[in-house]
């Protein structure tokens, strides 16, 4: 889905990253990372994709929210496990998204979060 962001300016985190073969509780762990996400002050929302090469932006209202989550206990316990399990290479830029752009067709609503 498509997240509903704020008017700019706010925040971007691109985390692009390449899965090793384990799988063993990866899923469950990005699950509770989202949880845990929406629940963290600053956090406007987030869209993710999968195939060879995975892509998920979340988007924040400040800096400061966006150190918060990085040190948030349990997602530092998944950091971890993303460099020594699940990860072969990933790389995370923070943006500052100073314009957006929209387009919504009214046939397709049901893409739109």
């Amino acid at each position: 889905m498509i997240a509903k962001t704020p008017p700019p300016p706010y925040y971007a985190v691109i985390f692009t990253s390449v899965r090793t073969e384990v799988s063993e509780d990866y899923a469950a762990t990005a699950e509770r990372m989202v949880l845990l996400a929406k629940e963290q002050p600053g956090y406007l929302g987030h869209e993710s994709a999968r195939d060879n090469l995975g892509i998920t932006v979340s988007y924040w209202d400040s800096l400061a929210a966006i150190q918060n989550w990085k040190q948030q206990a349990e997602h530092l316990k998944a950091q971890e496990n993303g460099r020594t399990r699940y990860y072969a290479a990933y790389t995370t830029r923070i943006c500052l998204v100073e314009r957006d752009y929209h387009f919504e067709n009214a046939d397709s609503q049901e893409n739109i979060g």
